[in-house]
């Protein structure tokens, strides 16, 4: 294959995940012919749309769940890389049916274009694969500003270091997390049946500019953007004291990686890897307020809810060790630069993003 004139379709290419690496791969490679799909559902997708027509990335108004926005005699591609999801958690309990016809029947349309252009395949899954019971089982430790991962685990899968790839898959996930999981198993058929190299990314907690924070998806922009447009929060779950955690992996260092994989293709093949920030890059609620306090200057208020969410979990840290292993890559980026990425992008698009963040 000539990289030099490499094509690639990113779907859910006007999300925040999607636009961000074709954008990035496009200044990395400005000879790569890259399009973007995208069906635009999701408010603030559409501001990518002008950053495209600068970068000279095309754009395709389509919709995975429709197999013939993606008839392969349309596409002449390289490779696909899968970005397009309904990433919400909460939408699950809401409307299944939307869940289910983007995250499952999506790829189902997704792999038949991959087997019929011979494209090779880069899938972004998610942790919520895990299932949520035995994640609650985790063994935790209560200091003053978090949980922490306690060195002796109950269940094998987990240490010190977060979640790893050999953890449980038996137990219920939610429906978001069910659907990724169907089709990380799909890819793997497709796979083996018709020779599509894939390599899959079960990634935590990405964020960074340009990500449309809501409370179910993109919490870290949420909290910069309350902060910055002083607009209330809550702690939810938990006690209700935001000691609850996340590890978070700023949207450049994935791009990194991303760039790794993509010239490195063959050597991943077929592997199955956590992506996450890992425990150097974790925070609890308490601490991501502390930290948008300083950055921003301003204190809101926090309302405490001590009721669980469903399918929510106290504490998630991604154990990459493995990916870091076979490739050298490491995460750059701390929490606090991210946040301070954030804050400086809402400032100097408050205009725009006011109506979508405020």
């Amino acid at each position: 294959m000539n990289i030099m004139e490499h094509k690639l379709l990113i779907l859910g290419g006007a999300g925040f995940v999607g636009g961000s690496l074709a954008i990035g791969l496009k200044k990395l490679y400005p000879e790569w012919q890259i399009t973007c799909l995208d069906n635009l559902k999701r408010r603030g997708s559409e501001l990518n749309l002008p950053r495209f027509r600068q970068y000279h990335i095309e754009f395709i108004h389509g919709d995975i769940r429709s197999s013939s926005d993606l008839d392969p005699k349309v596409f002449d591609i390289d490779t696909i890389i899968d970005c397009s999801a309904e990433p919400s958690v909460l939408a699950g309990f809401s409307s299944p049916q939307y869940v289910l016809q983007t995250n499952l029947v999506g790829t189902i349309n997704v792999l038949e274009l991959a087997r019929q252009t011979k494209a090779r395949l880069l899938f972004l899954s998610t942790s919520r694969v895990y299932p949520v019971e035995p994640l609650k089982s985790i063994s935790t430790i209560e200091l003053e500003t978090r949980l922490e991962l306690s060195s002796s685990q109950p269940i094998s899968g987990v240490s010190e270091r977060g979640v790893a790839e050999n953890f449980t898959l038996t137990g219920y996930r939610t429906l978001y997390g069910a659907t990724k999981l169907a089709s990380e198993l799909l890819i793997e058929e497709y796979r083996n049946a018709y020779g599509i190299q894939s390599i899959i990314n079960r990634c935590g907690v990405l964020t960074g500019p340009w990500q449309m924070g809501k409370v179910d998806q993109g919490v870290f922009v949420l909290w910069v953007a309350a902060h910055y447009f002083g607009k209330p929060l809550s702690y939810i779950g938990y006690g209700g004291n935001g000691k609850q955690v996340r590890d978070l992996l700023h949207i450049d260092d994935l791009l990194s990686l991303v760039k790794y994989q993509l010239d490195n293709f063959s050597e991943l093949d077929g592997e199955v890897l956590n992506v996450g920030g890992g425990k150097q890059n974790s925070l609890s609620l308490l601490e991501t307020t502390q930290l948008c306090e300083q950055i921003t200057g301003k204190t809101i208020p926090i309302k405490s809810i001590t009721e669980e969410r469903q399918g929510d979990v106290p504490i998630f840290i991604t154990d990459s060790s493995q990916i870091i292993e076979k490739t050298e890559w490491t995460p750059k980026i701390n929490p606090q630069q991210t946040l301070k990425d954030i804050y400086q992008w809402i400032k100097d698009n408050e205009g725009v993003l006011k109506p979508i963040l405020s």
